[in-house]
């Protein structure tokens, strides 16, 4: 198995890009910190990209390997150096040019030579430009894999013995993801409570529509939700509140039930400021999902996204995302 060296500039959500990429490319990793030494270095580097020059000078580089690039690694190079996020583009090209192998990223990198990259993997929501070596995606990358849903089901059901009534067909599940403000988006109470009511409501009449009358045989519908570390408090108290079949407040519990959500719900509600949990969504299992419209008004990335993954069919439907093609693609371009 070939292996690929992972920059990371210490986000959790760009690390998990990479490691989807290096799985896809089915080969192990090794992941490094990268960062620039300073502001005024990482200004630089969009200058000396553009004539050429690049040099593991502007960075500051964790552990050993700094040395390790004169030593082991040169000795036994990666097959790719791959980073994702404004704080390992640079890096990657250097570290590869050191190394004499190739580079690819995650995410548009936006103001440095596109065309030295040997692969840029770029969600469509960024708006690309049109080259050879520019793969263009639909939706982010998702670190996953089967193994992992399994071992997610497996401990959600665990905790909840009434998911079994899921997985079996007795119970139809209905699941809410909440995530919280950003830049983009807001999260009120108010807001809150609008979208519980509707997917309450709606969701009854609709179990209510399919079964008929009492004697139906037609699946009761359980609600589950999950709020995140980004969730408002006020916004958590609302969502407590609810009649949920389950929940998971994050305040007080860290358990993960996304997994479990995503492979058994039958409809999957996300707050459209999750990128990455509607990219999960989009991505696995076999939920309709559908974006609740917490986002500001303009242009935004945000908004560029989900109505990119609605106009594909992605939300407000079952479609899923996939990226056998353009991960194909990468390898090609990476030679491996």
């Amino acid at each position: 198995m070939s292996r690929v060296l992972i920059l990371t500039d210490g986000k959790a959500g760009h690390e998990n890009q990479s490691k989807a990429f290096a799985r896809a490319l089915d080969c192990s990793s090794e992941i490094v910190k990268v960062g620039f030494r300073s502001r005024f270095a990482k200004a630089l580097s969009y200058g000396l990209d553009h004539l050429g020059v690049r040099t593991t000078r502007l960075l500051s580089i964790e552990g050993d390997v700094s040395r390790r690039l004169s030593t082991t690694l040169a000795d036994d190079p990666p097959a790719a150096v791959i980073g994702t996020g404004s704080g390992t583009f640079y890096a990657a090209k250097a570290i590869a040019r050191r190394l004499g192998v190739k580079c690819g990223v995650v995410l548009y990198p936006r103001g440095y030579d596109i065309a030295s990259f040997d692969c840029v993997l770029a969600p469509a929501f960024d708006r690309p430009a049109k080259a050879p070596n520019v793969i263009e995606m639909p939706s982010n990358l998702v670190a996953a894999d089967e193994a992992f849903y399994e071992k997610g089901v497996a401990t959600f059901l665990a905790r909840t013995p009434n998911g079994e009534a899921v997985v079996k067909g007795q119970v139809t599940a209905v699941a809410v993801i909440i995530g919280g403000p950003n830049k983009c988006s807001t999260m009120t109470p108010e807001w809150m409570k609008a979208q519980l009511d509707a997917i309450f409501d709606g969701n009854r009449r609709q179990s209510t529509a399919i079964g008929g009358d009492r004697q139906s045989s037609a699946a009761p519908v359980e609600f589950w939700v999950t709020t995140s570390r980004r969730t408002p408090p006020e916004v958590e108290a609302v969502v407590d509140a609810y009649p949920w079949n389950y929940r998971l407040i994050y305040s007080k519990d860290h358990f993960n039930p996304i997994p479990a959500f995503v492979k058994l719900a039958r409809r999957l509600y996300v707050t459209a400021e999750s990128t990455g949990m509607l990219s999960e969504a989009c991505t696995f299992g076999t939920a309709e999902v559908i974006a609740l419209d917490n986002l500001k008004p303009g242009p935004h990335k945000f908004r560029r996204f989900v109505e990119d993954l609605r106009a594909a069919g992605y939300i407000d439907g079952n479609r899923k995302v996939d990226l056998s093609g353009p991960f194909a693609a990468a390898r090609r371009l990476l030679g491996l």
